[in-house]
């Protein structure tokens, strides 16, 4: 028996991730073979499900609660990157594919029930599902033009506060760009 079908909600938990984005497309056959890889898991609010610069990549199917993909620099300062709820997922596969760590990392903004399996697993039933997989890695890469979107316009905010920063750390720069009266940061 799968781990999900002896948990006690078993039965509205196979709803909801029958709805899931990625999910809702399966066949009967594709989901019976799918469903023993699952675990489901509830994570606290403020909890770490993946960590940026690791190596340990799994896919995330959200059940209930609410994600976030940030990314930090070496200070520590956080940007947020995308948050994901219900229905919605998180993974790591473009990283995985990529041989690379993982460039964020996801967190729990909200008490958060999510299905999970491993990477390796994730990208073998892909493999033998190519249509599954080109749904899914379509949503990948919306995921990530989404996130560029964001990420250029967090850029564009901060341009004034970019370039005071640059005049401050360049003093040789031309006295033209060092008159300009940039607003304070």
């Amino acid at each position: 028996m799968t781990q999900l079908a002896l948990h006690p909600q078993s039965k509205i938990i196979r709803l909801q991730l029958r709805q899931n984005m990625v999910l809702k497309n399966l066949s009967v056959a594709q989901w019976n073979e799918f469903e023993p890889l699952l675990e489901i898991i509830d994570y606290a609010k403020g909890e770490t499900l993946e960590l940026q610069g690791t190596h340990a990549m799994e896919q995330y199917f959200i059940i209930d609660g609410i994600l976030k993909r940030t990314v930090a620099n070496a200070q520590g300062k956080e940007m947020i990157l995308r948050f994901a709820a219900e229905s919605d997922i998180d993974t790591s596969y473009a990283a995985w594919r990529l041989k690379t760590p993982m460039p964020y990392s996801i967190r729990a903004v909200t008490r958060v029930r999510a299905a999970k399996l491993s990477m390796l697993q994730w990208a073998a039933f892909l493999e033998r599902h190519a249509k599954i997989k080109g749904e899914f890695e379509l949503e990948v890469m919306k995921l990530m033009s989404e996130v560029m979107a964001h990420t250029i316009t967090l850029h564009l905010l901060d341009a004034p506060g970019r370039v005071q920063r640059l005049c401050a750390n360049t003093p040789n720069l031309p006295s033209a760009c060092r008159k300009r009266n940039w607003p304070p940061i």
